[in-house]
């Protein structure tokens, strides 16, 4: 998205950003499946009214600026907007050759430590730490045992040979694994000239994915692991702004 190469170098402007848009656009920026009186349909990533007409943002394709990529049509020709559901959560954790509970300092992190992990990886890379935790929110769900049916493994599901390639011995060492994971993010970041989207995309499909397509893959499953990452990503900020308001309030 445009505003990320802002917020990526300035941290600040990113959580101001991020939070008006989310505030802006909060009762309509869920992932939608949009269906009009003509028989039209469009997936979009938020929706936004201006006068009597709705502007309808499609997912990033990569092909023109995020500004531009929106159809806006009059709002009395939207038949029904249905949301476009998150993906299952991740599957139950295989515990099958999973290391022992001292190699993992415990079975699971506290938020603190949790926390601590994201902070120091995102300073490495320049990520915001909300954006590491909304994308192991969906790949994981916090379980650093968790072996998904394909073999990755830990906090950010990291195949094993991407794992190796990044440097990452243990994959079910949350230290490790996380600091692997947002390198590779940040990889992609880079390579999609933070187009958060395309980057959550590739990270999901793989970037030979993003690349044959010319933007996020027609794959309803990497479509809505994008729309659930950046919604999640919101809602954190959103959450956070609500938080400092409250704070400086008293």
């Amino acid at each position: 998205m445009k505003f990320r190469t802002l917020l990526r170098r300035n941290p600040t402007l990113r959580l101001t950003t991020v939070a008006v848009l989310a505030a802006l656009c909060l009762p309509a920026f869920a992932a939608e499946h949009i269906t009009l009186r003509n028989g039209a349909e469009f997936d979009c990533i938020r929706r936004e009214p201006t006068g009597d007409h709705v502007r309808l943002y499609l997912f990033p394709t990569g092909a023109a600026s995020d500004a531009a990529n929106y159809v806006e049509v009059p709002a009395a020709s939207v038949l029904r907007a249905d949301p476009i559901p998150d993906p299952p959560p991740p599957a139950a954790a295989s515990t099958a050759g999973a290391p022992s509970r001292l190699d993992l300092g415990g079975p699971e992190l506290t938020p603190a430590e949790m926390r601590q992990l994201l902070t120091r990886a995102g300073a490495l890379h320049n990520i915001d730490a909300d954006l590491l935790a909304s994308v192991i929110q969906a790949e994981s769900a916090g379980n650093v045992r968790a072996v998904s049916r394909a073999g990755a493994q830990g906090l950010m599901q990291l195949m094993p040979g991407t794992a190796s390639t990044l440097g990452v011995h243990n994959s079910f060492a949350p230290d490790q694994n996380i600091t692997g994971g947002t390198a590779y993010l940040d990889q992609l970041l880079t390579r999609y000239r933070d187009n958060i989207a395309l980057a959550l995309a590739a990270y999901n499909a793989g970037p030979a994915a993003v690349d044959r397509y010319n933007g996020i893959p027609p794959y309803a499953e990497t479509r809505a692991y994008v729309a659930r990452v950046i919604r999640a990503f919101n809602r954190r900020k959103l959450a956070a702004a609500s938080l400092a308001v409250v704070t400086s309030a008293h």
